[in-house]
This record gives structure tokens, sequence and C-alpha cells, in this order.
């Protein structure tokens, strides 16, 4: 029988909370650099500034979003939402600024922008990087000036929102590429912040895991009290290139597959996916390193043997052991046998 976890005995497992107020979700931060970010967050909150998360996709930029909305002094105004990448190219602009009636087919009644609607309050724009370069000029103008006209309309209106944007992508390398303006790039990166994958943050996995395997727990009328150690290690040791979208799908799943108290994660779909999950780059340096040390495993340390396997002179192979820092089994001193 495996061991298991249970959801009472480990206080490891008792997640740290961020709570975000009546209705919204948590943010769970048990690792320093979340709780780092939540710091940031915390901070820049009580200000009006202009606000850009960043980082990978899944990461919960939307949550340290509403985070920063629910502790500003516009928390009793609303939190307005748009997906830049989400809407077609030639519905966002109205969909920022709205229009006036007849201001292109289909346009039969006034409407209302999300910079209208979100006035008093805050607006968040989740992928800002996906902005046309058209569009990138009245962006910038609504957030210097605080005013912009509808599509159509000659009309000047004046809002007062805070501006909280996210993006997956690199901006400043979008700005080198001539894909984004620099002068509203600047505007943006007033305070940013980051957030880290989930695979930068493992303390935090147990924690998550937990948390959602509770929530559908509830949801599927289940009874689940334990997790396989085995399984957790599994999934702490998984690098979750989703991030806790991934994960909180994965969970989902193995709650409605579990059948008794114990959580069944299909854990051998994560050791196959991990091993299709291209590695990050390395240095030269650091795959010559890892190339003679597994010659010289091969050769249990031997120099001689070692040296044929490479093709190169012994004294070659030498100089490069000494140079990579590289300590022979059964030699500590360094020095090679022949």
């Amino acid at each position: 029988m495996d061991t298991c976890v249970t959801t009472n005995a480990p206080e490891r497992f008792t997640p740290n909370r961020a709570s975000l107020g009546s209705g919204e979700q948590e943010i769970i931060a048990e690792s320093r650099k979340l709780k780092e970010v939540l710091c940031q967050a915390e901070m820049v909150a009580a200000t009006n500034c202009t606000v850009i998360i960043q980082g990978d996709t899944g990461t919960g930029k939307e949550l340290i979003a509403g985070f920063i909305h629910q502790r500003s002094p516009r928390r009793q105004q609303a939190l307005i939402k748009i997906n830049c990448a989400a809407i077609p190219l030639g519905l966002l602009e109205s969909e920022l600024f709205g229009h006036e009636r007849g201001a292109f087919t289909g346009a039969m009644a006034q409407r209302l922008g999300r910079f209208e609607l979100a006035d008093k309050g805050s607006l968040f724009l989740d992928e800002v990087g996906d902005i046309p370069m058209e569009l990138q000029p009245k962006l910038l103008r609504v957030l210097q000036e605080q005013e912009f006209e509808r599509l159509g309309g000659t009309r000047t209106i004046q809002t007062n929102v805070r501006l909280i944007a996210a993006t997956h992508r690199n901006l400043a390398q979008m700005v080198e590429k001539g894909t984004f303006r620099p002068d509203l790039f600047y505007r943006l990166s007033v305070f940013p912040i980051t957030v880290p994958a989930l695979r930068d943050r493992p303390e935090d996995i147990p924690h998550l895991v937990w948390h959602y395997t509770n929530t559908y727990a509830r949801q599927f009328n289940r009874q689940i009290e334990s997790i396989p150690v085995a399984a957790m290690e599994s999934m702490v040791n998984y690098s979750w290139p989703g991030n806790i979208r991934e994960l909180q799908n994965f969970i989902e799943r193995a709650v409605i597959l579990s059948r008794g108290s114990v959580l069944d994660p299909p854990v051998r779909e994560l050791i196959r996916l991990n091993h299709q999950v291209p590695v990050e780059p390395i240095t030269l340096r650091d795959m010559e390193r890892a190339h003679i040390l597994r010659t010289l495993e091969k050769t249990n340390g031997q120099l001689a043997s070692a040296a044929v396997l490479l093709g190169i002179p012994r004294s070659t192979l030498f100089y490069r052991i000494r140079r990579l820092g590289i300590v022979l089994p059964n030699h500590k001193s360094g020095k090679a046998t022949a």
C-alpha cells in the first residue's frame, strides 16, 4: 500500500491564502517568490499607478489584478476586464472606447466602451501585447490624458480609470522589433510585476493540489481524505508548462478518476509529458562538462580510455577537466588516473 498524506495531518499542506474578497478566488502563496509578488502588489494597490503584470500563460495574472483592485481605494467600484487577444481586430477599438450609432455597418445603437464602464474603477487589459499598432496611439492618449472619443463620435469623453495590464509577451523585445510603441511601453511599465511560473515555485504545488482536490471533491460530491506521497512527489517534480491552469485541470480529472477516499491522479501521464517538455538551453561549457562527466563515468575515471572515446589527446582531456572544475571519483585532489 502506498504511503499517503491526509488532509488534516501535515501542517505543511495548509495553504497560506490571500483572500480577494467575497465571491473571489484565493491566491495560495507558500513560496517566497509569490509572497514577494503579493507584497509588491499590496504596496502599489494603494496608489493610482499603472501596473503591468508579466508572466507565462496560466500563472494567475488575472488573480493578481483582482488582488490589486480589491486592496485599492477603488475597490467599491467595478473592475472591468477585457482580453485583447480574444477580440477580433476590427472590434477591439469599439470594445475599448465604444461607438456611436452608425459608426460602422451593423452599429445600430450607441455602445459604451470598457474605458467608460470602468470610470472611477479599474480596467484590466489582459494580453495588452496583442493590441495592434494602429490602436496603440489611442490607448496611449487615454492613459496620459484620461480622455478619448467613441468610434464615429466627435465629443471628447473624460474618464478616471486605474489601468492594470497583463501580458505573456516580452514587450521590450516587441519594441526592438517595431511591433510595439516604445512610448506606450514606457507608459505601461511604471510598475512591473512578474508572476513566477509554477515550476519556479514548487513549494506552492502541494497547497494548490489540496486546494483543487477539496474544491472538486465538493463539486463532484466526493470524499477524498488523502493523497499518495509518491503521487504528490510526481506532481511537485513535474514542470507544469501550462502552470496553474494545467494543474487545476489535472486535479479535476484526478478527482473524477478517484473511486475511494484516496486521490488517484494519472501520474504516468505526467512522467510521459515531462520527457516531452523541451529543456532550457544551457551553455556550451555546461554541455562540455556534462559530456566529459558521462564519458568518465563509462570509463570509471580512466583518462586514457575516456580520451579515446572522446577522440582527443589525454593531455587535452586533463586540461579541460581542470578548466571545468571536474573532480574525478575516488580522486578528491583532482589528479587523474592514467
